[in-house]
């Protein structure tokens, strides 16, 4: 079996070099470097030891996950090849180093046998250089795959592979959107190396103005304390509901159930879409961060009376999305958003046993209001061809049922007015579904309308000293029609 020894060459300085590592570069082996540029390849140049270096990948390659694939590709095959080699590669093997990742996972697959020399970490150099401890927490981050939902904000984060200043800048947006642009970090270059180490204290949006950012370049970023704490992240907000619910906590907070705040989940959902309907971006941030506190708050409360916690909630919900979205994550093709619609409602009935379509109508969920799940109802229906072949059938139907209803109104037949009004509001909701347009919604829209017009009705009633109770139908009547040219 072919063998690779991976060996570490520590974080500067040849000096930084084990007596192990040193020893593996002089075997004899054919040397591979991840890259020649770091400061230990003079010991081998110095040793004159012939090697070949991976550089060139970073050209050629549209990703650095494809430059990763290739360099592990060609170490194998080599390997193959010669037996054994040596692949060197800066600081620690298994800090950062993505190449030997993989390579790890070939050696457990049993295709390769595989030898790690360790390293000194430049990460002991950073810390030593900044004099920090990294015992309340650290994470490494590498910047050639950086994305935000990496940071952890109640950790310290070093951001390696920041070797150039396209790359600083990249890592400058990302941070400002969680840190702010004013938050300090540090941005460390070529730690531990003899006359080439250099350190500066910066806040964020300064980032991609250092001049001197090079391969040996990295990002220190400090934790937010409780004293300079400005955002808050999933973790805190887990804390802080915590601490609401404690014995020490809220009293009101203290007291609810699931069946108590079933009231206010409902109520954020319809403010979150108000806000939508408005198209007023901050409110709909505000009023999704209420819809997420209820998400929060029913989580704690499940996970004191031992059912389940906020990680399960997130988990399932990813577990879901991955198994309903084969098309994204798998290997069913689709050419369309319908094809995709019809892909996650093939799954979503697997996942649920629905052997029938008319259990499919079934499980359409009762919590819904009455508008909108007799609109799904009715879309699921229609995916069968049990439907209008277009709207004039809709409006024919609506017709029929308003006409029905006018031969019964002055009945005293309650239960058959309500069946026929029922019949008449599940018309007008196709009615809607054919228009494409959400009876919720649009419901939604003319009830704030109403109360806008109303309002209008009102002010006019002060202006001209009358009371509304004082005016007659006709006089508020020309009022209404006012207010649709003054006030929409």
């Amino acid at each position: 079996m072919s063998k690779i020894i991976v060996i570490g060459l520590g974080p500067g300085n040849e000096g930084s070099l084990t007596l192990d590592a040193a020893e593996k570069i002089c075997n004899g082996n054919k040397v591979f470097l991840r890259t020649k540029e770091h400061p230990a390849i003079k010991y081998l140049e110095r040793k004159n030891i012939i090697y070949e270096s991976y550089d060139y990948l970073y050209q050629e390659k549209d990703s650095i996950e494809e430059v990763y694939e290739a360099i592990v590709d060609n170490l194998v095959e080599t390997s193959r090849k010669h037996g054994e080699i040596n692949y060197c590669v800066p600081g620690n093997p298994v800090l950062g180093e993505t190449t030997v990742s993989k390579l790890i996972i070939l050696r457990d697959m049993g295709e390769i046998e595989l030898e790690i020399i360790s390293g000194m970490s430049f990460i002991d150099v950073v810390l030593s250089s900044l004099c920090e401890d990294s015992i309340d927490g650290l994470k490494i981050i590498d910047g050639l795959d950086f994305k935000e939902g990496n940071l952890d904000i109640n950790s310290n984060n070093i951001i390696v592979h920041i070797y150039n200043k396209e790359l600083a800048s990249e890592a400058k947006l990302k941070l400002a959107e969680l840190y702010g642009d004013d938050h300090e970090i540090y941005v460390v270059k070529a730690a531990g190396v003899t006359d080439e180490e250099k350190i500066s204290r910066i806040p964020i949006f300064k980032l991609d103005r250092i001049e001197w950012i090079n391969h040996l370049t990295s990002i220190f970023v400090p934790k937010m304390g409780k004293n300079n704490k400005k955002f808050y992240d999933m973790n805190n907000l887990i804390n802080i509901m915590e601490t609401l619910r404690s014995e020490n906590g809220c009293k009101w907070d203290i007291k609810q159930t699931h069946k108590s705040l079933r009231e206010y989940l409902i109520e954020e959902a319809y403010e979150v879409v108000d806000a939508i309907d408005k198209e007023d971006v901050d409110l709909i941030c505000e009023e999704l961060g209420d819809l997420l506190l209820q998400v929060i708050f029913h989580s704690q409360i499940a996970r004191e009376e031992g059912y389940f916690n906020i990680w399960n909630v997130i988990n399932g919900i990813s577990q879901k999305l991955i198994y309903r979205h084969p098309h994204v994550f798998g290997e069913v093709e689709v050419n369309n958003d319908v094809e995709a619609t019809d892909s996650w409602n093939k799954m979503k009935d697997k996942e649920k046993n629905i052997k029938s379509y008319t259990e499919r109508l079934k499980n359409v969920t009762k919590g819904l209001s009455s508008l909108l799940r007799s609109y799904k109802i009715q879309d699921k229906a229609s995916e069968v061809g049990f439907d209008w072949k277009d709207i004039s059938g809709a409006f024919s139907k609506v017709e029929e049922e308003l006409q029905e209803v006018k031969e019964i109104y002055r009945e005293d037949d309650k239960e058959k007015k309500e069946e026929e009004l029922g019949d008449l509001l599940f018309a007008v909701v196709n009615v809607c579904r054919f228009a494409n347009i959400n009876p919720e919604v649009a419901l939604n829209k003319t009830i704030s309308k109403f109360i806008k017009r109303f309002g209008f009705i009102e002010r006019e009633s002060h202006r001209v000293g009358m009371d509304l109770k004082e005016m007659t139908l006709e006089e508020m009547d020309r009022i209404w029609e006012l207010s649709k040219i003054y006030n929409n």
